[in-house]
C-alpha cells in the first residue's frame, strides 16, 4: 500500500512548553539538533567558530515574539529538550536585549547575542514551509562556518531541508502489522481481523518502537498525567498572562461557579474550566502537551479531565481511547494538515475537537464507525476556523476557543450515538480533504501571521 502511516500514532501528542507547539516545541528541538550537529564539523572551522545567528521566517517571524519562539531557540541552543526543558530558565532568556550568552560549543563556547535571532518580518519566505528556520555558526568577522535550514512543520514536528530530500520526525518506512493510509482503509483494517481500533493501534506502536504492550501504556500514562498536571495547575493560578492584552486567567473562577451549579450546567461549566485551565496555561508558555498543538492543548486536556474526574472513566479505557484520538490526529497530519501556519486554526482546534470527539465516543462504547462519525461531525463544523491570535499571542481568541471545541467535542459525540451505522454521507477522510482545501485556498492572513481577522479588527483596550 503507497503512502502508508508506519508514525508512532502517540507523536501527536508531545510534552513541552507553550504557547504554540510550532513556535516553541519545534524550534527547541531544531535548535538543539544543529548545535549537535554543527558541533561536529571540521576542526579548523570549529576553532574560527564565535557567534551563532538565527533567521526566521513566515509566521515564526510575524508572531514569533508573542509566540516565544526567541526563547525557546535560546532554550534549544543550551541545549534544553521540550519535556524536560528548565521552564523558568527558558523564560528568563533574552528579558534584556542588551545581554548576551556564552553557550557551551563543542570544546569551548559560542556567543549568542539577542539580536543574532532575526525575525524577517518583510521579506519574502525564501524556504518550501511557511515556518522556516535558519540557523548559521559564524566567525568573529560574521561568515558563516556551518548553516542549517529547518521547518515547524505543526505539533511540535520538525523537518530539516537536505535539498531534494528532508530529515525530521517522520518516520522511515517500516513493515507494521496493519497497514493504513486513511480512516477508510483503517476501519477496514479493524473488521477484517477483527479487532479494535485500539488494538491494531498497540500492535503497530510496539512494532515502531521495539517495544511491548506494556512499554507502549506507560507512555501513554505519561501522557494522560501530564495533561491532567497542565489542568490541575491552570486551575490553582489567578493573574493575569503575560503579553501587552494583559488577559486575566479566568479558570479558577469558572470552576467555582461551575461548582456551585447544578445539572448539565454545572458540568459544561466544569468543562469549561477545564479546558481554560490547560489553555491558560499553554498561554503563560508553562508545561502542557500538544494535541495535536500546544494551541488546542486544552481542549484535548480539558475533555481527558473530565473523562478522567467527572465521568469517573476507568484507566486502561482512557488509554485504549487516547491511541484511537492518536490515530485520528495522525491521519489529519499526514493527509491533511494540524499547521495553523498552513491551513488556519481549522487544523489545530478543529483537529483536536475531532480527536476529542472520537475519544469520547470511544469511552461512551460506540461502535468504530460511530467514533469515525463522531470524528467527522467535529471537523466538519470546524471547516474555515482561522487562526488569528491578536497582536500574536495564544490568547484571544485562542483560550476561549479551546473551551467552545471542547463542548462541541461532547455534541458531536452525542450526535454519533444518536447516528444510524452506515446512513453519514460525508465521511472522516472526507472532512480532512475538505479541511486541505479550505486551508490552501485561505488567504496567508488568516493563518497565523496575526495581520488578519480578529487581529487586525479587534483593538483590546
Amino acid at each position: 500500500m503507497a503512502h502508508c502511516i508506519t508514525s508512532s500514532v502517540l507523536d501527536i501528542f508531545r510534552i513541552g512548553p507553550g504557547p504554540s507547539s510550532s513556535h516553541t516545541i519545534g524550534p527547541m528541538c531544531a535548535a538543539r539538533n544543529f548545535m549537535l550537529n554543527a558541533a561536529s564539523m571540521d576542526r579548523s572551522k570549529l576553532s574560527r567558530a564565535k557567534r551563532v545567528v538565527v533567521d526566521l521566517y513566515g509566521s515564526l517571524a510575524l508572531t514569533g515574539k508573542g509566540h516565544g519562539t526567541d526563547r525557546a531557540i535560546a532554550a534549544g541552543l543550551f541545549g534544553q529538550e521540550p519535556e524536560t526543558c528548565d521552564i523558568d530558565f527558558m523564560h528568563s532568556l533574552l528579558r534584556d536585549p542588551k545581554v548576551g550568552y556564552d553557550i557551551p560549543f563543542a570544546d569551548g563556547k559560542i556567543r549568542l547575542e539577542a539580536s543574532a535571532i532575526v525575525m524577517h518580518r518583510r521579506e519574502r519566505n525564501p524556504y518550501r514551509f511557511a515556518n522556516a528556520m535558519k540557523f548559521t555558526v559564524a566567525d568573529g568577522e560574521g561568515a558563516s562556518l556551518y548553516e542549517e535550514v529547518w521547518y515547524s512543520v505543526g505539533g511540535g514536528a520538525i523537518e530539516r531541508d537536505c535539498g531534494d530530500e528532508s530529515e525530521g520526525d517522520f518516520a522511515q518506512p517500516c513493515e507494521v502489522p496493519y497497514r493504513y493510509r486513511d480512516w477508510g482503509t483503517f476501519l477496514r483494517l479493524s473488521g477484517k481481523y477483527g479487532l479494535s481500533p485500539a488494538e491494531i493501534a498497540i500492535e503497530n506502536e510496539k512494532e515502531i518502537a521495539g517495544c511491548t504492550e506494556e512499554d507502549v501504556r506507560v507512555r501513554i500514562r505519561r501522557i494522560l498525567d501530564a495533561m491532567n498536571d497542565s489542568v490541575e495547575r491552570g486551575l490553582s493560578v489567578v493573574g493575569t498572562l503575560p503579553g501587552p492584552l494583559r488577559l486575566e486567567r479566568r479558570a479558577e473562577h469558572v470552576r467555582r461557579l461551575a461548582d456551585d451549579a447544578s445539572g448539565e450546567f454545572g458540568l459544561l461549566a466544569r468543562l469549561d474550566a477545564y479546558a481554560l485551565a490547560a489553555a491558560e496555561e499553554n498561554a503563560a508558555g508553562n508545561r502542557v502537551v500538544t494535541a495535536p498543538t500546544g494551541g488546542a492543548s486544552g481542549l484535548f486536556a480539558g475533555v481527558v479531565h473530565f473523562l478522567r474526574n467527572d465521568r469517573n472513566v476507568p484507566q486502561g479505557k482512557l488509554e485504549d481511547a487516547l491511541l484511537v484520538a492518536g490515530v485520528i490526529g495522525t491521519i489529519a497530519k499526514n493527509n491533511a494538515s494540524i499547521s495553523g501556519a498552513e491551513v488556519g486554526c481549522q487544523g489545530e482546534v478543529g483537529v483536536a475537537s475531532c480527536m476529542a470527539a472520537a475519544m469520547i465516543a470511544c469511552t461512551d462504547g460506540l461502535l468504530p464507525e460511530l467514533v469515525g462519525v463522531a470524528a467527522e461531525i467535529a471537523m466538519e463544523h470546524h471547516l474555515g476556523l482561522t487562526c488569528d491570535p491578536v497582536d500574536g499571542y495564544v490568547q484571544i481568541p485562542c483560550i476561549e476557543r479551546n473551551a467552545v471545541g471542547a463542548c462541541t467535542a461532547f455534541n458531536a459525540a452525542m450526535l454519533a450515538r444518536l447516528s444510524t451505522p452506515g446512513k453519514q454521507k460525508v465521511t472522516l477522510d472526507e472532512a480532512f480533504a475538505a479541511m486541505l482545501e479550505t486551508g490552501r485556498g485561505m488567504n496567508a492572513k488568516f493563518r497565523e501571521t496575526a495581520l488578519g481577522g480578529l487581529a487586525a479588527c479587534a483593538l483590546c483596550d
